[in-house]
C-alpha cells in the first residue's frame, strides 16, 4: 500500500479478500506497523483443531458486533478476517462457505419475532395447560383439534429455488389481487383434516358454520385449540362457545405463538407444493389447485401427525 499498490493487486497477491485487505491497512493507520506484523507469525496452521472451531461457532453465533464488527450480518471476507486474526489460520475467502457448512451452519434469511411475546404465557401453555387438556381429552374422549385459517392468493407466492446464476426465474402473475380462504382443523390423536374453503370473507359468521359442519361430523366431544384471531374470540363467537358448551371446549394460544399451533405447517406445506411459483390464469385454477392439495392431505394422516412433534416430546401425562 505504501509502495502505491492498489488494494486489488495485493489482494491478488496474497489471495486474501479485500475486505482483508482494508481492515489491516485500518490496523496499520490506528496501531502502527507492529499490528500488522504481529499477525504474519511463521508456522501458523492451516487449518482450525477441534478446539478452534468450537470457539469459531461460539463466535458466529453470537453475532458481528459482539466479536468488534460493524453491522449484523456475517460475510465471508468477515469470517476469514476473524480465523485469520484470532487463530493465525489463512483460508481462501471462496471456501469460507465450504467451511461454514461442514460446520453445520447454512445461509439463512432472518425472521422477525414478535417483542411483545410473553415468554412466562408460553411456558406456562405448555408445561401446564397442555397437560391439563391431554387430561381433560382423556377424561371425555375428546378429539384435540388444533385450528387455523389460510388464503391462497391467486396471484401466486415466491420462493427460492435453485437457478443458473445470472438467471433469476420468472414466473407470470395475473396480478389479480384475490385470495381463496379456508378454514381447518386437524386431530391431534388420529391426524383427521377437517377443512372447509371459503370465496367469502373470513368473519365470526362463516367460522361458526365451519364449526357447525365438524360437529356434525362426530359425536366425541371437541376440545378446539385456536389462536387469538378477532373472529375466533368474538362476542358472538364467544356466545356461541357458551351455547355448544356440552359438545365443544376452547383454548386460545398464547398471543404470537404461531409455533405451537401444528396446522400452520400444514398450511406451510401446502403453499410449498401447490402455490409457490405457479401462475394461476383464473380464480378457478388456484380453487382447482388448492382443492387437490387439500383432498390429498385428507389421505395423509401419518403426515399429519408427524406435524405434533413439539406436543409428542411434551406429551408424559
Amino acid at each position: 500500500v505504501v509502495d502505491g499498490c492498489f488494494y486489488q493487486m495485493i489482494s491478488e497477491v496474497l489471495r486474501v479478500s479485500l475486505e482483508s485487505i482494508r481492515l489491516w491497512v485500518k490496523d496499520l493507520i490506528l496501531y502502527g506497523p507492529e499490528s500488522v506484523i504481529s499477525k504474519k507469525s511463521p508456522g501458523r496452521p492451516s487449518k482450525l483443531t477441534k478446539t478452534q472451531r468450537k470457539e469459531l461457532e461460539r463466535i458466529i453465533i453470537e453475532g458481528p458486533e459482539a466479536a468488534g464488527f460493524p453491522g449484523a450480518c456475517w460475510r465471508s471476507p468477515m469470517i476469514q478476517n476473524l480465523i485469520y486474526i484470532k487463530f493465525g489460520a489463512l483460508y481462501s475467502v471462496h471456501y469460507i462457505a465450504q467451511l461454514l457448512k461442514n460446520m453445520g451452519f447454512s445461509y439463512q434469511k432472518a425472521k422477525f419475532t414478535a417483542d411483545d411475546k410473553d415468554p412466562e404465557k408460553r411456558k406456562e401453555w405448555l408445561q401446564t395447560v397442555w397437560p391439563q387438556i391431554i387430561k381433560l381429552a382423556r377424561e371425555k374422549n375428546a378429539h384435540i383439534l388444533f385450528g387455523d385459517e389460510a388464503s391462497f392468493p391467486q396471484w401466486g407466492t415466491l420462493s427460492y429455488t435453485w437457478a443458473k446464476r445470472g438467471q433469476q426465474p420468472v414466473v407470470k402473475t395475473s396480478g389479480i389481487r384475490r385470495g381463496y380462504k379456508v378454514f381447518g382443523l386437524i386431530d391431534y390423536f388420529t391426524g383427521k383434516f377437517f377443512y372447509e374453503c371459503n370465496d367469502k370473507k373470513l368473519n365470526s359468521d362463516t367460522y361458526q358454520m365451519f364449526i357447525d359442519e365438524v360437529m356434525k361430523k362426530t359425536r366425541k366431544h371437541i376440545i378446539l385449540i385456536q389462536d387469538g384471531a378477532s373472529y375466533h374470540t368474538s362476542v358472538a363467537t364467544r356466545k356461541y362457545f357458551e351455547e355448544h358448551a356440552e359438545k365443544i371446549t376452547v383454548f386460545n394460544l398464547p398471543s404470537y405463538s404461531p409455533d405451537y399451533n401444528p396446522i400452520e405447517m400444514l398450511w406451510k406445506k401446502v403453499k410449498e407444493k401447490y402455490i409457490h411459483l405457479h401462475y394461476f390464469p383464473t380464480f378457478e385454477s388456484l380453487k382447482e389447485k388448492v382443492n387437490e392439495a387439500l383432498l390429498g392431505f385428507t389421505n395423509l394422516k401419518e403426515e399429519i401427525l408427524a406435524l405434533f412433534g413439539l406436543y409428542d416430546n411434551l406429551h408424559t401425562v
